[in-house]
């Protein structure tokens, strides 16, 4: 009996897990789960935990062994999709972004929101010019520390908080100025929602860069926004298609295809090839879920789509949630007392930085962040950029190359503790050879003399770098082409081969049935049936019969 107790305790414990999910103020959620528990499971664990309603723009980020990021399906067991052992360890991030913040319902979702686009902002996801730039992160300074106190903020206070990857002095002096002297008597939430207004204005206000290559071989950044989708390359966004010109999505290993009808019915279809099949099919799944959140009226309309236009080859994908006329609905029947938001403390060591123990870097050696980066392996190119949206294109616009900045895109390299930690500390990411990206202007001047002194640094990382540049995916060539139409081939020709021996069963079935049809009749006239029949069928049929009665008779005397 005591065994049986143990035994049954033990296995028990094997299927709990532990779980452990970092929140966007960088705090963490640890529960135990059960190994068969979903994702929806968790997240509401989570919303629970946060007191949050409007809980359908958040989504749970996950890396897997092999360091591509994923976002954890709701409907499907945690433990399948992590593909790896307990303890498991994800981030919950904003997931989709809403296209007017203003208009959220509750504050607590407000300011998650707004901690996911500082987030953003700091990382280089978000870039902006130099007045953009100040006043954003002087709302920041409003939110975390209230007024200028003399006593209290010294000069030069506003050096101690990393905004961005990288600033000058003179932006410093700005960002202190205007919160100084602009933003007196702003309240926290007040100082966030014109925070998450101004940042909604700007282009990558909520993208998710995807790292690709067009045909020629070139970098570009793909991205879906709550406006659509958009390509970002060199110092241009070269695309710009509103959700509802985007016909289909699909993907074949690497190969990535966007199909849109434009204003005169102009069809067009755009290439782009991922680092890896698995960042690809990541990239395909985010384009679906962000079509179908901002696209849809309900969400009765979502429809599984296929990665490939025959049913028998590719990914089959459906999103599972509500889309987002349907939360503004349901964010409108909320009626309950407002719940208290714990702030997170601005001497949070993610986001300050005392000059004594964090020195300045124009390279910072650090990881990605698990927040919306692709994986680790896939590089960034070139510097940041960004400027201010201020209206949204129109259709005309779509296809032109507008110029937004004399920088180039880059998200920056996170130095914040982040899942991505336990996986990918061996690999320096090949951006560091250019240093820290920077978007704002004065920084030209201020570091023309440090990029001198950091040409010889660390060479060892450098090559390193440069073979990771190397590594990167080229468009498929002519015998890689080739492969595939034979892999086509050979795919149809076993499922043709599959369909004939089921049908074949089927007729075998119907045949040797009592069924009385004058065809069925016909076949059994016939000597080849008879053949059969007699010679292969019954024999076949008596010996199941007889292993079934010595199964049967085995597990009656058991």
């Amino acid at each position: 009996m005591l065994s049986r107790l143990m035994s049954s305790s033990i296995r028990s414990l094997d299927r709990e897990c532990n779980c452990t999910v970092r929140l966007l103020d960088d705090s963490e959620y640890t529960c135990t789960i059960q190994r068969d528990a979903k994702g929806q499971y968790l997240f509401d664990l989570i919303c629970h935990h946060l007191n949050l309603l409007e809980k359908d723009y958040f989504g749970i980020r996950y890396v897997d062994p092999d360091k591509q990021r994923h976002w954890l399906e709701f409907t499907k067991s945690i433990a399948k999709q992590m593909k790896s052992q307990p303890p498991f360890t994800m981030c919950l991030r904003v997931k989709f972004y809403p296209p007017d913040p203003a208009a959220l319902k509750e504050e607590i979702t407000r300011y998650l929101v707004f901690l996911q686009v500082k987030r953003d902002l700091y990382h280089g996801r978000l870039l902006c010019k130099t007045s953009d730039a100040a006043l954003l992160a002087a709302y920041i300074l409003q939110a975390e520390i209230g007024d200028h106190d003399p006593g209290k903020h010294p000069e030069g206070y506003s050096s101690k908080f990393q905004f961005f990857p990288k600033h000058s002095e003179k932006l410093e002096r700005r960002i202190a100025d205007i919160h100084k002297t602009e933003l007196i008597g702003q309240s926290p939430e007040t100082s966030e929602l014109n925070f998450l207004q101004k940042a909604q204005m700007l282009e990558t206000y909520g993208v998710d860069p995807h790292p690709c290559k067009d045909v020629s071989g070139n970098p570009a950044f793909l991205a879906f926004t709550p406006f659509g989708f958009t390509v970002l390359q060199g110092n241009r966004r070269i695309h710009f298609l509103k959700w509802e010109e985007v016909t289909k999505l699909k993907f074949e290993a690497k190969t990535f295809h966007i199909y849109a009808n434009q204003k005169e019915d102009k069809k067009i279809i755009l290439t782009y090839f991922a680092p890896t099949p698995e960042a690809c099919k990541h990239l395909w799944k985010c384009g679906v879920e962000n079509q179908a959140f901002y696209k849809l009226e309900k969400s009765s309309q979502v429809r599984t789509v296929s990665s490939s236009n025959l049913f028998f080859k590719g990914s089959r994908f459906r999103y599972s949630g509500k889309v987002a006329k349907e939360v503004m609905e349901q964010s409108a029947k909320i009626k309950r007392d407002p719940p208290e938001i714990h702030r997170s403390e601005f001497f949070s060591p993610a986001w300050l930085k005392l000059n004594k123990l964090i020195p300045p870097s124009p390279t910072p050696l650090s990881l990605r962040d698990s927040a919306h980066s692709t994986p680790v392996r896939s590089v960034s190119h070139g510097d940041s950029f960004m400027s201010s949206r201020g209206h949204m294109v129109d259709g005309s616009e779509a296809s032109t190359s507008g110029v937004i900045s004399d920088e180039a895109y880059s998200p920056s390299d996170s130095v914040l503790p982040t899942p991505v930690a336990e996986h990918g500390m061996e690999m320096p990411l090949a951006r560091h050879l250019n240093g820290a990206p920077c978007s704002i202007d004065e920084e030209k001047d201020s570091e023309a003399g440090a990029s001198k002194e950091g040409q010889g640094v660390d060479l060892t990382s450098g090559r390193r770098a440069l073979r990771m540049v190397r590594s990167r995916p080229s468009p498929p060539s002519d015998v890689e082409e080739l492969n595939k139409f034979i892999l086509s081939v050979l795919r149809l020709f076993l499922v043709t081969i599959g369909l004939l021996f089921a049908l074949l069963l089927l007729l075998i079935m119907l045949t040797e049935s009592d069924l009385d049809i004058a065809f069925l009749r016909d076949i059994r006239k016939t000597p080849e049936f008879q053949q059969f029949h007699f010679e292969y069928f019954c024999p076949l049929r008596r010996w199941f019969a007889c292993k079934l009665r010595w199964m049967g008779g085995f597990l009656i005397s058991k």
